[in-house]
């Protein structure tokens, strides 16, 4: 298993009325954990579409517990729980700075060909990053 974790400080701009985060920005503090969870492992995502391959999101989960509010430096854990395949599973837990349980989730997202959008396997290369994790 894989667990990365980065910090995000909720700005004013991503806040609701009532000062909290809105519910519609948690996917992108998502996106920044999977970002930072394959620069941790040597990659990124522009190296992947460099070399033709793309991860488009196929599927979305969100469980909101309580809110994050404005100013708040929030904690990002991404999960890794499996060997990707030709889809990758990721699995979120967002805490507060008091380490409070906000919100959690999930994506799935396929890997794909920029040339013609057809599911493919995860290339070779890619793979071999995560064997310290998961092994052969």
């Amino acid at each position: 298993m894989l667990i990365s974790t980065t910090k995000r400080r909720v700005i004013y701009g991503e806040t609701d009325k009532m000062g909290f985060l809105y519910y519609g920005n948690y996917p992108a503090y998502y996106e920044v954990g999977r970002t930072e969870a394959l620069r941790e492992l040597g990659t990124s995502y522009k190296h992947l579409e460099d070399t033709g391959i793309q991860m488009p999101v196929r599927n979305l989960q969100v469980e909101y517990l309580a809110p994050a509010r404005y100013d708040e430096m929030l904690t990002i854990r991404t999960i890794i729980r499996e060997m990707p395949g030709v889809r990758m599973h990721f699995e979120y837990e967002v805490e507060n700075e008091a380490g409070f349980l906000l919100n959690r989730g999930s994506t799935d997202l396929v890997f794909t060909r920029v040339a013609d959008n057809r599911p493919v396997r995860p290339p070779q290369w890619f793979l071999k990053l995560f064997l310290p994790y998961f092994g052969e």
